[in-house]
């Protein structure tokens, strides 16, 4: 998931950034009505604006998802060793080859309207997602499904080729068959072992009828306020792009009742406002402070400080089939990766709060391979330099485009003096306002030069840290990376019987990135997190997710 928030020096994501601005804020506290009627000052809780209006199906990014995750819940969720566990489902039992997997639900989730979650909720919201034409975030996570190649075909010259996708041969997933209210069957393309794990992304929750329009797409009144099956629902629908807040109410009739009666979302356009606006009292919970806190926040949050490890990773990406020259060569991209000083950046920047990254995975998650990226991530400049002239870099200008509504100023910057130093070349931050505005940009590639992106896990699985972002064709293949041995990689890895197999074929895949490196792993995140004295029992998960079901008020 790209990262949309947060000293994440991060915010995609699910790649990372942490930012809030002086007029940044939602505003203060606003009272709202839980469902049994009562009045309820909110717990306020920091995100940066979401790229999109709000459906499981079109949100890829972190601040959304956060929204989301309050609002739905999936079929499954994850315990403390990031293992699956079964939440709406009451069981997801594979056949013997792990390509027929049977799904039947729990009893007694509901959505917010009334209406029940049935077989056809998931089944209805798993089609639209899947359907080409409507071009949603969430799409690409069904090419695992049978059929989903008659649903969205391949464009024959890529995303940003003039040619347009073919019309799909079929609205709906072959592979998908209700079978009652309460059982669905999913049928894959080809084995898939870890098809259960993937289960607990946003994008495979379930949505009500009242979502869809007679087009089949997701209407604009759903997305200003999506109708969830969750512990908390909108309070009234939020407008994007005029609205700094989103108000939420505990929703009264799930299974396992919040603890607080309401939650609102302020979305900031600078960290630093936000981290301010915690220290004031005016703000619940951070989870990501902007680097120039940290050093402060743990002697001034004392035990309402969170440090803990995260899943994501902090990268420097390249559009490698129409970029400028250092973004088509890979023996350029390398000497770039080796002229930056990733522990000095890690130290001083972020205040030892993150780690230089030497994989294309997270150690958080099985299949990490010390030193996996090689010398791409060895800061070496003398050698840089020679590899830099030798491949005919020349006096090139890198152009360094990041959002500028997170806190990744300080970073770039000096991934900036690294390559003038060290290489000879002129660099340029570029500067975007918003998240939202360079993932457009990167969506069709306009992008040419580098840009910042960082990602954390959907689900704990290494082919998370693959496939969406490597992957032919893949949601967020920014880089426009295509290797057909490295898609054979990934599905060998998928038909694996064991998990230690599958990561090996994985790993084979990794070391095809770490030889063509469209992207460059800059740090690993840590979660630096923060709340007020207004709150306690606030945890962060590697996520990055605030388990807001279970936060409570101090008095």
């Amino acid at each position: 998931m790209r990262v949309t928030k947060g000293a994440q020096i991060v915010a995609g994501t699910a790649l990372l950034a942490l930012a809030v601005a002086a007029c940044g804020g939602g505003g203060g506290g606003t009272e709202q009505k839980a469902s049994g009627g009562a009045a309820a000052s909110p717990v306020r809780v920091y995100i940066a604006e979401p790229q999109h209006e709000l459906s499981p199906i079109n949100t890829n990014d972190t601040s959304g998802a956060e929204v989301l995750n309050a609002l739905f819940v999936g079929l499954v969720d994850y315990d403390k060793d990031k293992n699956p566990i079964l939440k709406g489902a009451e069981s997801i039992e594979p056949d013997a080859e792990s390509k027929v997997w049977t799904i039947k639900l729990k009893d007694g989730f509901k959505f917010h309207n009334g209406d029940p979650v049935t077989a056809q909720s998931y089944v209805d919201a798993w089609n639209a997602a899947a359907y080409g034409p409507n071009a949603y975030e969430g799409g690409y996570f069904f090419s695992s499904v049978e059929g989903y190649e008659d649903v969205a075909p391949a464009d024959p010259d890529g995303p940003d080729g003039p040619t347009p996708a073919p019309e799909p041969k079929a609205k709906t997933l072959s592979g998908l068959k209700v079978v009652d209210d309460k059982t669905f069957v999913v049928t894959l393309a080809r084995p898939y072992s870890g098809f259960k794990t993937m289960l607990g992304y946003t994008t495979f929750m379930p949505m009500p009828k009242a979502a869809f329009g007679p087009d089949g797409k997701v209407t604009k009144e759903y997305g200003e306020s999506p109708i969830g099956n969750g512990p908390f629902k909108m309070a009234k629908p939020w407008k994007r792009g005029s609205e700094q807040s989103m108000s939420l109410v505990r929703y009264d009739d799930y299974v396992e009742k919040a603890k607080i009666d309401a939650v609102e979302f302020k979305i900031y356009t600078d960290a630093n406002t936000a981290w301010n606006d915690l220290r004031a009292g005016n703000l619940d919970i951070m989870d990501q402070l902007p680097p120039e806190a940290i050093a402060t926040a743990k002697q001034e949050l004392g035990d309402r400080y969170i440090e803990k490890p995260s899943s994501g990773i902090g990268f420097l990406g390249f559009n490698i089939v129409s970029g400028d020259k250092y973004a088509t060569n890979p023996e350029l991209r390398k000497a770039i990766g080796m002229a930056i000083d990733r522990k000095t950046i890690t130290e001083t920047i972020f205040s030892n709060t993150r780690v230089p990254a030497d994989d294309f995975i997270s150690p958080v998650v099985g299949g990490y391979q010390q030193g996996g990226c090689g010398e791409a991530c060895t800061y070496d400049p003398a050698k840089a330099k020679a590899l830099w002239e030798k491949a005919g870099g020349g006096k090139a200008n890198i152009e360094i485009a990041y959002n500028a509504d997170a806190s990744h100023k300080e970073w770039i910057e000096a991934v900036a003096n690294n390559l003038r130093q060290n290489l000879g070349v002129e660099a340029t931050p570029k500067p975007y306002e918003k998240f939202a505005l360079i993932q457009d940009d990167l969506d069709v590639g306009k992008v040419k030069g580098a840009f910042r992106m960082a990602w954390i896990m959907d689900y704990p699985s290494m082919e998370n840290y693959l496939r969406p972002i490597f992957g032919t064709g893949g949601s967020s293949n920014y880089g426009r990376y295509s290797n057909k041995d490295f898609d054979k990689a990934l599905t060998a890895g998928d038909s694996a019987k064991t998990q230690e197999e599958g990561n090996a074929a994985y790993r084979k895949g990794a070391d095809m990135i770490a030889k063509d490196l469209p992207y460059l792993p800059i740090y690993f995140y840590q979660t630096n997190g923060g709340y007020s004295q207004n709150v306690k029992s606030v945890t962060i998960d590697p996520f990055e997710r605030v388990d807001l079901a279970n936060v409570e008020r101090a008095s």
